[in-house]
């Protein structure tokens, strides 16, 4: 009828079948996973990168580096959302002139807490997560006065939120900048506007979104948290702590875990554990313990009734929480022998089992129950022995993790309680930040995109670890 005869309709209708097929296929199937890596510790500030299509091990002339940019110094790692990374530095201003003392009394005999002031300008940086090229920079004064040996820069890695980009300086300087050109939307210092003290090593508490809120850590005398309309810069609520005098507030990230069938924000200070309502600011409980120098930075992590927290000088802590969500205590004391002595990464906790690396590089698998060590070994951080102020940040993907070290090294590795299995390990920058008698690189790499973006004190680099 149609100048079509039977034959030729039946191979017609076959094709349309076969591209109907076809075309359903590819609407239904499940899209591929392409993550963002918008704050410090990842989407769900928990260490997960939940990407797929990743590499199962490294290819033997090492990841494809994508791009590689000039930075200057500091120990912020990058944020990427939105097709773009987010990365803070600090460039120095040189003087003709002796560093002005700033050390109450005499100057300390150990470097680690002698401080001078220091003139220049922090700067946060903005790229095209394609090819790096800057977009923007938003740069202003910045003048030292932390512990001299690691005033290299900022510390905060930016939390990014929809067309704002939130970063937080070594002096206090919160400022909430736009995505699309940097500029500034709203702006506080800690310093004047509160009248916190500077710590020994700075500013260093990542800034928490939640819905509505920037929580910051800002350690005035009835400041120790506050609670920011993230639009406008204005106070929500403030909340201190029962048991912390005027002082250091510590360095740790606040972070919110559903606990007793409630949203609890945990704030670990220089003096203990504070949960606050993350509404309100409202105190829910409080357990105090003393970090040696105050240096409480890894996140607390949380399992079950468990909240798990490691510090320098060997010393971790398990604290309990009551079923209704009101009171806690301390359920273990670690030491030498029980726990992880972590200084300045954060633990991961799965299946009742803390992995985390220790002192000197030692990384080590414990229970979460009692803190009784499965195993140790220093391996991810130097193959065999324990190394000066050793240090290695974990972050878990499907069933196997990858482990930055600060050699510069990431490592591909399974961990379960009964060992720890290698798969492959690459070098992919040169640490660069002097400590003691070594150099070393102590900023948390950026997962995204089948990408790992890491940073040193001279150039961010970008490398691809998409699977082939």
């Amino acid at each position: 009828m149609y100048g079509l005869n039977k034959k030729s309709f039946s191979l017609e209708t076959k094709d349309m079948r076969s591209t109907l097929t076809l075309s359903l296929f590819f609407i239904f199937l499940p899209p591929i996973s392409a993550d963002d890596w918008p704050q410090w510790l990842g989407p769900k500030r928990d260490s997960v990168w939940r990407e797929s299509g990743i590499i199962k091990t490294f290819p033997k002339d090492g990841p494809k580096l994508r791009w590689e940019v000039a930075i200057q110094g500091g120990y912020t790692g990058p944020a990427v959302a939105d097709g773009k990374v987010y990365v803070m530095d600090w460039i120095p201003k040189p003087s003709q002139e002796e560093p002005k003392n700033l050390n109450e009394g005499e100057i300390p005999k150990n470097h680690n807490f002698v401080r001078e002031l220091q003139s220049g300008t922090e700067r946060v940086i903005c790229l095209n997560e394609k090819d790096g090229s800057e977009l923007w920079t938003h740069e202003y004064a910045a003048n030292y006065t932390t512990v001299t040996m690691y005033a290299i820069g900022p510390r905060c890695t930016p939390a990014v939120d929809g067309d704002r980009v939130y970063t937080l300086g070594s002096e206090g300087d919160l400022k909430c900048l736009r995505t699309s050109d940097g500029k500034e939307i709203w702006a506080k210092n800690f310093v004047t506007d509160y009248q916190a003290k500077v710590a020994f090593w700075g500013f260093s508490s990542h800034p928490l979104i939640e819905k509505d809120k920037l929580i910051t850590i800002v350690g005035g005398k009835e400041s120790l948290v506050i609670a920011f309309d993230k639009k406008t810069g204005k106070e929500i609520w403030k909340a201190n702590s029962s048991i912390r005098p005027p002082g250091e507030p510590g360095y740790c990230a606040p972070v919110i875990y559903e606990i007793a069938g409630e949203r609890q924000l945990l704030i670990w200070h220089a003096k203990g554990l504070l949960a606050l309502n993350p509404k309100t600011g409202k105190q829910l409980w409080e357990v105090g313990f003393l970090p040696t120098f105050n240096m409480t930075i890894g996140m607390p992590r949380w399992e079950k009734n468990k909240i798990f927290m490691m510090a320098f000088s060997r010393k971790s802590w398990a604290v309990e929480v009551h079923p209704e969500g009101r009171s806690a205590k301390i359920a273990w004391r670690g030491n030498t022998k029980i726990g992880i002595g972590g200084v300045m990464n954060s633990p991961i906790i799965q299946d009742g089992y803390i992995y985390g690396c220790g002192v000197s590089g030692r990384y080590t698998c414990a229970k979460l129950e009692n803190g009784e060590r499965m195993w140790t070994t220093y391996a991810p951080t130097s193959n065999s022995r324990h190394i000066h102020w050793g240090n290695a940040f974990t972050v878990k993907h499907e069933d196997r993790f990858f482990i930055a070290n600060d050699l510069g090294e990431l490592v591909l590795a399974k961990l379960s309680p009964e060992k720890y299995e290698e798969i492959s390990r690459v070098k992919l920058i040169e640490p660069t930040h002097a400590i003691g008698s070594r150099k070393v690189v102590w900023s948390h790499p950026a997962f995204a995109q089948k990408s790992v973006y890491l940073r040193n004190d001279k150039v961010l680099k970008c490398y691809s670890l998409a699977e082939q």
